[in-house]
């Protein structure tokens, strides 16, 4: 016993003799040295892969975080943070970088922390494109290092399913992020820039259909949106002020419709949402792209409870699996929400797996499969996050198909059960509305 307790002392010393991530701007050299080096302190929960490389042939590295590092493990939800595809806004690279070091040095000491990581698995870009970093040079507007390096806007290059024109070639960094998304069920993600303070959310583009509402272009998932940008926003110290840039009026709350902002044709988090099945937010972090190194303290006291607390709405919602009779999981069955007309319905992966980000409510889903009677059912949906767990609810097929008309609904049973009562609906409101205090009170 005394041996163990001084092993385990040992170890937790070792901890604190690792050094600790400075505060600067580290070239692609460094930060794959540096994160070379978390996977050697922390090899039982991190694991570093290259996705690519860039056009002049730099490793593109994720690092990924959580209790199975390897591989996706059947309900645990994937969560992605991107940054520095515009390769002269450098704040979010730096600021992911912090967030590893976060991670790695608290977790199994820090219970929020150990939490996510066990609920979680998460995966880190912190440059996506690091030849535009290389190139860039510190300034608040200039654009040098902006593009990759056939002087390609990344963040204009993804197949936009509003725009009809010519297919354009994709580029070897906008290609690597495509592969990625399709080699993992990814269900919340945020992609970090500069330039000005505020959390946009899709769409950022439109063909003035049915979308196109009031001069935003709205999802059919507009209420979970707005709910992921103002967590982000109110998280954060400054963000939900919503005081203007000096080239800019400020934005309400801190956050914006991408569309009502600008629009944008072959961007990255509308094609994560639409053919990703993938939840992503565009998080502008500070009015200087490439700001002094003095000031990188201050942007991740900013930013950092926002980056913890955006990650944990991964478990909003219902997450499962659709079976068939035999119990056996039913690949790339739809699993969709009435109400909530997807461009591309959601699908289960090869695991029968879905993941639904949803806000507390009732909501009815239908599942379909080929060759299966429809299924649907009416689920009572509470909030998860706090508890690090999304609802949980396998839809079981019946077997032979029927006329999806005559589909008979059927009660899940979860409604009886539900804790969903007044109170905890206030409570869940002013979640909503950000008055985390009143909530507290109540409950």
């Amino acid at each position: 016993m005394g041996r163990l307790w001084v092993l385990g002392l040992l170890f937790w010393a070792s901890l604190w003799l690792i050094p600790g991530l400075q505060f600067r701007y580290h070239n692609t050299v460094e930060m794959e040295q540096y994160l070379k080096s978390v996977i050697d302190n922390y090899p039982s929960f991190t694991h570093l892969h290259s996705i690519g490389k860039s056009v002049e042939g730099r490793e593109l590295w994720v690092l990924v975080l959580g209790k199975f590092p390897t591989e996706h493990k059947l309900g645990i939800p994937e969560f992605k943070y991107v940054a520095n595809m515009h390769g002269n806004e450098v704040v979010g690279r730096v600021l992911l970088l912090q967030l590893i070091e976060h991670l790695t040095k608290n977790y199994l000491r820090d219970p929020s922390v150990t939490l996510l990581l066990n609920s979680s698995r998460i995966h880190i870009l912190p440059s996506m494109n690091p030849d535009g970093f290389e190139a860039a040079v510190p300034g608040c507007l200039r654009t040098k290092g902006r593009y990759n390096k056939h002087r390609v806007d990344l963040n204009r290059n993804f197949p936009d399913a509003f725009s009809r024109g010519k297919e354009q070639m994709r580029e070897p960094e906008v290609q690597a992020v495509m592969d990625w998304l399709r080699s993992e069920p990814f269900v919340l993600s945020a992609n970090l820039h500069g330039g000005d303070m505020v959390a946009s959310y899709p769409y950022d583009n439109s063909n003035k259909g049915i979308e196109l509402q009031g001069g935003a272009s709205v999802t059919p998932d507009d209420d979970v949106f707005v709910y992921l940008a103002r967590t982000y926003s109110f998280s954060h110290t400054l963000m939900h002020m919503g005081k203007p840039c000096t080239d800019s009026t400020g934005f309400q709350n801190g956050i914006t419709n991408g569309y009502r902002w600008y629009r944008v044709s072959g961007g990255m988090q509308d094609y994560n949402y639409i053919w990703g099945q993938c939840f992503e937010v565009t998080l502008e972090l500070s009015c200087c792209k490439y700001p002094s190194e003095k000031m990188l303290p201050g942007l991740w006291a900013e930013n950092k409870a926002a980056l913890l607390a955006y990650m944990q709405q991964i478990h909003l919602g219902v997450k499962g699996q659709v079976l068939d009779a035999n119990r056996l999981p039913v690949a790339n069955a739809l699993v969709e929400v009435l109400g909530r007309k997807n461009q591309y319905p959601f699908r289960t992966n090869h695991n029968g797996e879905f993941y639904r980000l949803l806000l507390p409510g009732n909501y009815t889903l239908k599942v379909t499969a080929e060759g299966q009677a429809p299924v649907i059912e009416t689920l009572s949906i509470s909030y998860g996050p706090d508890r690090f767990s999304a609802l949980i609810h396998n839809f079981v097929l019946a077997g032979s198909r029927r006329d999806p008309d005559t589909a008979v609904p059927t009660d899940s049973g979860n409604a009886k059960e539900s804790h969903f009562t007044p109170i905890h609906g206030a409570c869940l409101l002013s979640r909503y509305l950000a008055t985390f205090l009143i909530c507290q009170e109540l409950l």
